[in-house]
């Protein structure tokens, strides 16, 4: 019996990464897939296995595969909804140090929900999250100066927050420092220069890149799948493809507002214990919106995630 760690899936074979660094193609054991997983796929990239050879009867090379019986107990893993409604989500990564989400507030566009989305799902596996503001030099006066307050906001509650430029080659450096002797993920829309990023980061990775689609300016999906590299300066980055939508997967109600670090602070000030922060007296979240105190696009993102969908909201 071998160990490795899962460093690209394809939905059916997984490139696992043995401890003498050995590459073995595997497959998942069947009963393996009946423990009552209720995602699209029971393994993800991240994941440390437990795995036999043997020989492929389909392959007259006699290449040995991979059988995978066991999965170690995952520290996190971040996920999303999934599009194949009979199954609740999809895991993107697992076992992360930090995550970067990389932004772009055009070419394409990417929300404060959407970012608030993935920020909660995050905190809720207490993975770190950086924030990569990216394509620094495409914008214009006014996107610039929606940049700057993104960048104000999210710094205020204590988010780390970058301002870079593949094409200039602003800030990659410092993106790159603080990857260093870690296991990263990086996520977002899909044309926000996650790949590119990769690739300026260690040139000899080579990930495969292409321009947003002119007529949608919206990113072609280049990353079908997740894909673990290891790079130059000693860390390792977990390249996933893009996301159009982001959903908080097995979460209560009551314990979304304890995942925006801001509102976080604030809980115990309200009147009541189980103060949903919508309608009751002497609520200090809403007090705190009212005051500028917390963000309007966070607690927007909040309410959002609260009824279950992206729409907006207005402070009542």
């Amino acid at each position: 019996m071998k160990e490795g760690i899962v460093i690209k899936s394809t939905g059916s074979w997984y490139t696992v990464k043995a401890d003498d660094n050995e590459c073995f193609e595997c497959k998942i054991k069947g009963k393996f897939r009946l423990k009552g997983i209720k995602t699209t796929n029971p393994l993800a990239v991240g994941d440390r296995v437990h795995f036999k050879l043997q020989n492929s009867s389909s392959d007259e090379s006699g290449e040995q595969i991979g059988i995978i019986s066991k999965i170690t107990p995952r520290k996190n893993y971040i996920i999303r909804k999934s599009s194949n409604l009979s199954k609740q989500a999809h895991i993107i990564a697992a076992n992360i140090d930090q995550a970067f989400l990389v932004v772009t507030v055009a070419f394409p566009v990417t929300t404060a929900t959407f970012i608030d989305r993935f920020l909660v799902s995050a905190e809720a596996y207490r993975i770190p999250v950086r924030l990569v503001f990216n394509k620094i030099d495409r914008y214009d006066e006014d996107q610039q100066r929606q940049l700057d307050e993104l960048i104000e906001l999210y710094e205020s509650i204590g988010y780390t927050c970058y301002k870079t430029s593949v094409k200039e080659n602003i800030g990659v450096d410092k993106v790159s420092d603080a990857m260093k002797g870690k296991v990263n993920v990086f996520a977002g829309h899909s044309g926000v220069g996650k790949s590119s990023f990769i690739n300026t980061i260690d040139p000899n990775l080579d990930i495969k890149t292409k321009e947003i689609s002119d007529y949608h300016n919206q990113g072609v999906h280049t990353t079908t799948f997740s894909q673990m590299h290891e790079v130059a300066n000693g860390s390792y980055i977990i390249d996933t493809p893009g996301i159009r939508g982001f959903g908080v997967i097995d979460m209560e109600k009551e314990e979304i507002s304890h995942y925006f670090p801001e509102m976080f602070e604030k809980l115990e000030e309200c009147q009541f214990n189980n103060c949903t922060h919508t309608h009751e007296p002497n609520c200090a979240i809403k007090t705190a919106v009212e005051n500028g105190e917390i963000s309007f696009s966070r607690y927007n993102s909040y309410l959002g995630l609260l009824e279950g969908d992206e729409d907006k909201h207005r402070l009542k």
